[in-house]
Order: structure tokens, then C-alpha cells, then sequence
């Protein structure tokens, strides 16, 4: 069973895993250095790839480590549109020399990632676009390892309880980064982080708050309201140990971009990140279909980044991303703390 425990961390902050980049070993490791609980990403990754990230991060650290995954998706895609929405991109892509993807589907890897964790035994795992199986998670758990399942309403919380998570990952609409959602054609929830927390708390299982919070202030605030720890991502956004590319972090600080929005405008599901262009011009036709549209628009996105063009990519950030600091991991944690 799992010995890893939330209340043993001597900072209530977890590092959120950021797929696509932002996230590395060296932030997850940084993160459990300052006291809390690094995550890494195991989103968008095969299972090599996955088990070098947890071994170097592993070398980094020996304090606890996380790995999020993201649940296989049914496939919600219909290719006629799929189809008309390559066809809108496509003199956008001419436009920076890019080919755009093949849109398939796939699962992620996920099997071969399941047997990675049990492999490598990280202290904890969450899901997030769903929950694994009672029998994923009962092995999981016979394997020593803690699980967390990510929800954005009550009724996805009685569904990751119901298959015996350990704890819970509340994840309010100020979030950066695609939506938790079990249903991936879902309207996201609109309720505030706070009526969620109202919600989940108090179920039996220790309850993580995520979305919106880059400030100490924010953190004492709800944990105040119930919360075990929080889950932040986008105040590391600009740490030194990020992955964030150059594009993204100089549109955090950049005065042009004073909004967020919700789009599913890149990868066919929703998610929030700062308002440019592509977003306006595109979100009303781009179909629910993830991964097929992450996997098509990804060589057009990797090319804006190469020309620095900041509207033709995503750049995933939550609603207070004006809070997000420059600086090593550790003063970041000390910063989200010091009003504790």
C-alpha cells in the first residue's frame, strides 16, 4: 500500500505537471527540493521516454516525485471536420514553411506507461481526462504507489473515489492548460474553484486546489477552505529549471497579452492559455477530436516558435499568469509559502 502521505510535505505545494515542455526532471526535482512535491509530465511521452525522465529526476531528488498521465480519450473526432479544419490551416502553415500533422488517434501509450510506474514506482501518480480503472489503481496501489485523480465537478469526483483513488485534484476554471473533463466534449464546468473545493472536501481523502493560485496569499486562502496543498503551474512557468520555450515565457511578461481564454483551437479539447490570434481565428471551427488536432497543428505550432511568432502557438497559461516570477523553483515555493 502507498506510505506516501500529504501531510508529511514541509511545503503544501505541488509542482503540476505541465505537458509539452514546461515541465523537466530538474523542476520536479527542484520542487521536492523546496520542500514540496515536483510532477512530472507524462503526458505525450512513450514509455521510454517517461522511465529517463523518472530516473533523472529520481537522480536530482531523493525526496517524492510524481507522474501525471492523461486517461485515453474516447474517440469524440469526425473526420469530415477534421479534414475542413486541415484545410483552414493550411495556408497558415504554407505561411511558416510547416507541413501540418497527421491527425490520428492513439491512447497515449498508456499500457506501456502503466507498466513504466510499476516498474519505477514513482511516490505518486494522477490522472487527469479521467480516471483509471478500480484494477489500474488497485495495482498501483499494491505497487507502493500514492494515486490522484484530477476533477473539475462533484459527479467526476464520485467516479475517481468510486475506483479508490487516494486523493483528489480539485481543478478550478482559472486553471492553465487543458481542463480536467472527464467528457472530452463537455462545456467546462462554471462553477468557482471555491464551490468546488465546497463540493469535494470533507469525502474522506485529502483534496489538492489547483487553478489560479501564483500568489501566498491564494495558497493560505484555500487551505483555509479545506485544501491538504495546492497544485500550481503557471507560477512556474518562468522558473530557471522550466522547460518553457522563449516565445511563451516573453508573452508572460509581454503587456500585448492582458487576457486568457478557453480554446479548443490546438488540440481538439479544451484548454486555457493567453489569448492571440490563432485563438480568435480559429476556435469557433476547430471540431472536438484530441489528440487528432494536438497531433495536426503540432508542426505548425513548433514552426511559430521557431520564427518567434507568439499567435500561431499555444501558450498555456492560468487566469493570474501576471503573478508568474522569474527564478530558481526553490524561491518560487518559498514565495507561495511565505504567508503560511
Amino acid at each position: 500500500m502507498p506510505t506516501f502521505d500529504l501531510r508529511d510535505l514541509d511545503a503544501p505545494v505541488i509542482g503540476a505537471p505541465m505537458a509539452g515542455g514546461p515541465s523537466t526532471p530538474a523542476l520536479a526535482a527542484a520542487v521536492t527540493n523546496a520542500g514540496g512535491m515536483g510532477f512530472l509530465a507524462g503526458a505525450l511521452l512513450n514509455g521510454e521516454k517517461l522511465a529517463a525522465d523518472i530516473q533523472e529526476a529520481r537522480s536530482l531528488t531523493s525526496g517524492p516525485l510524481g507522474v501525471n498521465l492523461f486517461v485515453p480519450q474516447p474517440n469524440a473526432g469526425d473526420p469530415a471536420q477534421i479534414e475542413a479544419y486541415a484545410a483552414e490551416l493550411a495556408p497558415l502553415a504554407d505561411k511558416f514553411g510547416a507541413s501540418l500533422g497527421e491527425p490520428r488517434y492513439d491512447d497515449d501509450a498508456w499500457a506501456e506507461k502503466i507498466e513504466v510506474l510499476l516498474d519505477l514506482k514513482p511516490d505518486a501518480v494522477s490522472f487527469t481526462f479521467g480516471c483509471a480503472t478500480a484494477d489500474e489503481i488497485r495495482r498501483l496501489a499494491d505497487a507502493g504507489i500514492f494515486t490522484l485523480g484530477t476533477v473539475t465537478t462533484a459527479t467526476e469526483a464520485d467516479i475517481a473515489l468510486g475506483r479508490g483513488v487516494d486523493a483528489l485534484v480539485a481543478q478550478g476554471p482559472g486553471a492553465g492548460g487543458h481542463r480536467g473533463t472527464f467528457d472530452p466534449t463537455a462545456e467546462p464546468a462554471p462553477g468557482s474553484l471555491d464551490e468546488l473545493l465546497a463540493d469535494v472536501v470533507g469525502r474522506g481523502v485529502d483534496v489538492v486546489a489547483t487553478g489560479g493560485i501564483t500568489t501566498s496569499e491564494e495558497v493560505s486562502r484555500v487551505l483555509a477552505l479545506g485544501a491538504r496543498a495546492v497544485q500550481v503551474g503557471t507560477a512556474f512557468l518562468l522558473a530557471d529549471e522550466a522547460g518553457t520555450n522563449a516565445v511563451h515565457r516573453a508573452a508572460l511578461v509581454d503587456p500585448e497579452f492582458t487576457t486568457t481564454g478557453v480554446t479548443r483551437a490546438f488540440s481538439g479539447r479544451y484548454a486555457r492559455g493567453l489569448h492571440n490570434r490563432f485563438m480568435q481565428e480559429h476556435d469557433a471551427s476547430a471540431p472536438f477530436a484530441y489528440p487528432q488536432i494536438h497531433h495536426l497543428t503540432g508542426p505548425l505550432r513548433k514552426a511559430a516558435v521557431a520564427a518567434g511568432d507568439p499567435h500561431a502557438t499555444n501558450l498555456w497559461a492560468g487566469t493570474d499568469f501576471r503573478n508568474a516570477t522569474s527564478g530558481t523553483a526553490e524561491s518560487i515555493v518559498a514565495r507561495l509559502v511565505s504567508a503560511l
